[in-house]
C-alpha cells in the first residue's frame, strides 16, 4: 500500500498553492484526529486508518472548480469526495476511499446527489465506522478558505446548521463522542 504521502505526490507532484493548502490542512485533521485518538483509548479506533484518511481525505480536490482554494478542475466541488474516492480504490485502498466520500459536510443523503446522476452512484454516504466519523468530525474545525482559522464547536456546528438540522445533529453526536 502507498504511503499517503506518495499518494499525494502522484496527484500533486507540483509545488503550487493548491498543494500547500492540501498538506496545510489535512496535516490539521490528521493531527486533531491523533489528538482524538489518544483522548479515548477506549473507542477502540485504528489510529493508521485514521492518519491515513485524514492525510487523504480531500485527495480529489485538483479536479474540482473552487477558485478561492486554487482548485481548477471542472468537476462540482461537492464531488470531490467521491473523485478521490475512485482514486484510492484505484489504488487498493478501500477504507481510506470510503472516508474519502463519506466526510463531506456531515455526511451525503441520497437526495443532495440527485443533480449528480451520472457522475455518483445515488445512495447515503453518512460516515458509519468510527474512523471515518472521526475524519469527518475532526475535519469541520478547519476550513481550506481560511486555513489559519481553527473553529470552535459552535462555529462548526453553526455551519453544517446552514445545510440542515440532520447533519448539524450528527455532528453534535459526534461531538459527545470525540469532544
Amino acid at each position: 500500500m502507498m504511503s499517503p504521502l506518495a499518494v499525494i505526490d502522484k496527484y500533486y507532484a507540483t509545488d503550487d498553492s493548491l498543494r500547500r493548502l492540501l498538506l496545510k490542512h489535512s496535516w490539521q485533521v490528521a493531527n486533531r484526529c491523533l489528538e482524538c485518538v489518544s483522548s479515548h483509548p477506549g473507542l477502540d479506533i485504528d489510529r493508521e486508518l485514521v492518519f491515513r484518511g485524514a492525510l487523504l481525505h480531500d485527495i480529489g480536490v485538483f479536479a474540482t472548480s473552487a477558485s478561492k482554494i486554487y482548485c481548477k478542475g471542472k468537476e462540482h466541488y461537492l464531488l470531490h469526495g467521491f473523485i478521490g474516492a475512485k482514486l484510492l480504490r484505484e489504488l487498493g485502498m478501500e477504507k481510506e476511499a470510503r472516508i474519502c466520500e463519506r466526510h463531506t459536510g456531515a455526511g451525503l443523503s441520497r437526495y443532495s446527489l440527485m443533480k449528480f446522476k451520472g457522475k455518483v452512484v445515488i445512495d447515503d454516504y453518512y460516515p458509519e465506522t468510527i474512523e471515518e466519523k472521526l475524519v469527518c468530525y475532526a475535519d469541520k474545525f478547519f476550513s481550506k478558505s481560511s486555513p489559519e482559522t481553527i473553529l470552535t464547536f459552535e462555529q462548526a456546528y453553526n455551519s453544517l446548521l446552514r445545510f440542515g438540522k440532520e447533519g448539524a445533529d450528527r455532528f453534535l453526536e459526534w461531538h459527545k463522542i470525540f469532544g
